[in-house]
C-alpha cells in the first residue's frame, strides 16, 4: 500500500502513480564514465560497460554527460562515443546521450547527431559560463526542441554552469513539446517541489544521495554516479519506494548513502567513481586533464568505504 505522502507527491489515481511526461525515462539512468586507456578513447572498455549494465538491469544509460567527461571529448570522439553506446545497446537498454553546450548552435548540432546516432533521448544541460537570462535560457531550449523530435530532458546544475534556472522557466521550457523531463541538480528540495507542483515534467534526482528524499516529493528516479558501481542496489531502492515499502527503501538509502558521499566529497565528479571502478577491475581509471587522480589519502578512504560495503 502506498504511504499518504506518496500518493499525495503523485496524485495517485486508482491505485496507481500518474505518470508524467517523461515517464519512460524514470527509474535508474547512469551517468556513463568514459573509459580511457593511454589517454584515447577505450572503445571495447565502453561495449563492455554497456553489456554489463544490460545484465544489471539498468534502465538507461547516458553517455558523454558530466561523468562522461564530455568537456574533455573532441567533438570526434563526442559523436563516436554516443555512436559505440548506440550500437552496443540495439534497443536492449535505452540511451540518452548529452548533447548540452553553452553554444545553441552546437547545443542543436549534437543532438541532431545523437538522434540519428538512435539515442532515445537527450540530456541537455543549461548553457554555462555565458550566464544566460530567464528568457536567454527558454529560447535556448526552444531552439533545440524545434531543431528535432527528440525526447529532451533538462539538466540544472547551477554549481557547474554558474546560473541556476528558476522553477517557473524550467516549468514554462516544460511546455515545449519534447522537453519531458528535467534532472534536479540544485540540491534543493523547495525547487523541486516547484517543479512538480508547476509542470508535468518527469523530474529526476542529479544527486544520489538526493534521490530518496526527491522521490518523496514525487520525483520519479535518478541520473546516476553511483550506478556505475552499483547499479543494483540503487534499482532496488527505486522498486522498494514504487511498491509502498518506505522502510526497504530507507534501508537502501542509508547502505547506499556512504558511497553517494565518496563520489562527490572526496573529489570531483568522476574522479572518484573512475578510481572505484578501477579498484574493482571494471575501469583504467584515467581521467583527462584538467582533472587528476586521487591521491593515496583520499584512494585509501574509498578503498575502505567499498570495503565496508562489501564490493572489495
Amino acid at each position: 500500500m502506498l504511504s499518504l505522502i506518496h500518493v499525495l507527491a503523485n496524485v495517485a489515481t486508482n491505485g496507481k502513480i500518474m505518470a508524467t511526461k517523461g515517464e519512460k525515462f524514470a527509474g535508474l539512468t547512469v551517468a556513463m564514465v568514459t573509459p580511457f586507456r593511454n589517454g584515447l578513447l577505450d572503445e571495447p572498455a565502453l561495449r563492455k560497460l554497456v553489456d554489463w549494465h544490460i545484465e544489471q538491469g539498468t534502465d538507461t544509460v547516458c553517455p558523454v554527460g558530466t561523468t562522461g567527461e564530455s568537456p574533455t571529448l573532441s567533438h570526434d570522439e563526442h559523436h563516436r562515443v554516443i555512436d559505440v553506446v548506440c550500437q552496443q545497446a540495439r534497443g536492449r537498454i535505452k540511451v540518452v546521450a548529452g548533447t548540452g553546450s553553452n553554444s545553441t548552435a552546437e547545443a542543436i548540432e549534437l543532438t541532431v547527431a545523437a538522434q540519428k546516432s538512435g539515442a532515445d533521448g537527450a540530456l541537455v544541460v543549461g548553457p554555462y559560463y555565458n550566464k544566460p537570462t530567464m528568457e536567454g535560457f527558454y529560447q535556448h531550449f526552444k531552439a533545440i526542441n524545434d531543431a528535432c523530435d527528440l525526447p529532451i530532458i533538462l539538466y540544472n546544475i547551477p554549481g557547474r554552469t554558474a546560473k541556476n534556472i528558476e522553477p517557473e522557466t524550467i516549468a514554462r521550457i516544460g511546455e515545449l513539446p519534447h522537453i519531458v523531463a528535467v534532472k534536479e541538480s540544485t540540491g534543493s528540495m523547495d525547487a523541486a517541489s516547484q517543479i512538480i507542483a508547476l509542470s508535468n515534467l518527469t523530474v529526476l534526482s542529479g544527486d544520489d544521495s538526493l534521490t530518496l528524499p526527491l522521490l518523496s516529493l514525487g520525483g520519479r528516479g535518478v541520473v546516476s554516479v553511483v550506478g556505475n558501481i552499483v547499479p543494483k542496489d540503487v534499482k532496488a531502492m527505486l522498486a522498494a519506494w514504487d511498491k509502498g515499502d518506505i522502510a526497504t527503501a530507507q534501508s537502501w538509502h542509508r547502505k547506499l548513502f556512504p558511497l553517494c558521499r565518496d563520489m562527490l566529497g572526496l573529489s570531483t565528479n568522476p574522479i572518484p567513481v573512475k578510481a572505484a571502478m578501477q579498484m574493482l577491475g571494471r575501469d583504467t581509471g584515467e581521467v583527462r586533464l584538467p582533472l587528476t587522480p586521487l591521491d593515496a589519502q583520499q584512494r585509501e578512504s574509498l578503498a575502505a568505504t567499498l570495503k565496508k560495503y562489501g564490493l572489495l
